[in-house]
């Protein structure tokens, strides 16, 4: 007799469901390092560290622009090439400039003779009104001698009456020559040549002269690679033209855009790690933050938003932060404007203030190559004063 089929469910082996439970509390247990590891990281490092990649090389871009009108005739420099400061960059035709200062120099050289004219004339003046007086003296004793004689009637009254009138006339000329005197001694009062304003009028149309002649001479304010020049030969330039830039690469620095959100414990003097896309990540800048800046990017940008006009969505800003970076190794590994950075910084240092706290003591940026022009503008002052200066009147300021 044929025995029914078992059709029951064969049981779950036991080890299967061991195998299971472990690999369930394994996973369990890795999302819990996960985590944990995550958290750890954040701790010790994430929160202490703000990256972004929107960050750029800036630097001074030094525009050479004329002061004076002049036609071009000489170019000293083309674009990437490296110029000293004090360097010549560009030249122009000084004919015009070099003929208004030789008629300065003879305005001048004359105004010093005419001023000397003034010293004179107030010696003469002083000589006139002595021999005035001594008439004056005469002719006071010859009537008061003639007057003792008509009274005894030694002489007519006739006599005394001219005698008289020498005395009117000899009083009259010696008032005329003390303020003759006087009109010429304001003149030349508490003064010597070099200080008279004459010749200081004289001496400041020269020096105008010599700036202008100066000034059809552009040379490079600062050392750097010259770029973006525009200029050329015979070209007639005005004041104010761009003609070309200069830019001293050893003097860059980046601009970090970082997110609004990233700012809280930003601060000056943090020290950030900068990595440029030209080298890549083999190369690292280090740098610390130099300043934040003062508003957000669309707050300065030429069309800002208008927020208020209800037409928004918000979003958002970034803040400009600069970070100067080492020059020994921007001597190393050379940088240009407008390259890619990518800038990290380390937040760990909370010492110092968000915003600065000082002004600057001392100019940020100087050139001295305009120093001489002025300086030997007044050496040919002095000399022309000197030259055309009497023995006794070469007093100088």
């Amino acid at each position: 007799m044929a025995t029914p089929a078992d059709t029951s469910p064969p049981a779950v082996a036991p080890d299967n469901t061991r195998k299971r439970k472990a690999w369930l509390l394994a996973l369990l247990l890795l999302l819990i390092l996960a985590g944990a590891g995550t958290w750890a990281w954040y701790s010790l490092i994430g929160r202490w560290h703000e990256s972004t990649d929107d960050a750029y090389v800036n630097g001074n871009v030094v525009a050479i622009t004329p002061l004076v009108t002049g036609t071009v005739t000489s170019i000293g420099a083309d674009d990437g090439d490296l110029v000293h400061a004090g360097q010549v960059l560009l030249q122009f035709d000084p004919a015009d400039s070099e003929v208004a200062l030789q008629a300065a120099e003879a305005k001048l050289a004359r105004t010093v003779r005419q001023v000397r004219g003034l010293y004179s004339n107030v010696d003469s003046l002083k000589a006139q009104l002595a021999t005035r007086q001594a008439e004056l003296q005469k002719a006071r004793q010859d009537y008061n001698r003639r007057r003792i004689l008509a009274d005894s009637g030694a002489i007519a009254a006739e006599e005394v009456s001219h005698s008289r009138d020498d005395l009117s006339v000899a009083e009259a000329a010696v008032n005329s020559a003390r303020q003759q005197l006087n009109t010429s001694t304001a003149l030349v009062d508490d003064t010597v040549v070099s200080s008279h304003p004459e010749v200081m009028a004289a001496a400041a149309d020269l020096r105008q002269a010599y700036l202008d002649h100066a000034r059809t001479t552009l040379v490079a304010p600062v050392t750097g690679y010259v770029a973006k020049r525009t200029v050329q030969l015979g070209q007639r330039l005005q004041p104010g033209s761009a003609t070309m830039a200069v830019i001293p690469l050893d003097e860059v620095w980046i601009d970090a855009n970082f997110k609004e959100t990233q700012l809280r414990d930003m601060r000056i003097g943090q020290s950030v790690q900068i990595s440029a896309d030209l080298y890549g990540s083999e190369v690292t800048y280090n740098g610390t933050v130099d300043s934040l800046g003062a508003g957000t990017g669309s707050a300065f940008a030429l069309l800002p938003a208008q927020n208020a006009t209800g037409n928004w969505i918000k979003i958002v800003q970034r803040v400009p932060v600069r970070i100067h970076l080492d020059p020994e190794q921007l001597k190393e590994h050379p940088l240009r404007i407008g390259l890619s950075t990518v800038a990290e910084v380390d937040l760990h240092d909370q010492s110092g203030p968000a915003l600065a706290q000082q002004p600057p003591q001392q100019a940020s940026y100087t050139t001295q190559v305009y120093d001489r022009q002025l300086v030997e503008a007044d050496q040919l002052i002095a000399r022309l004063i000197h030259d055309n200066s009497a023995t006794g009147k070469t007093a100088q300021r």
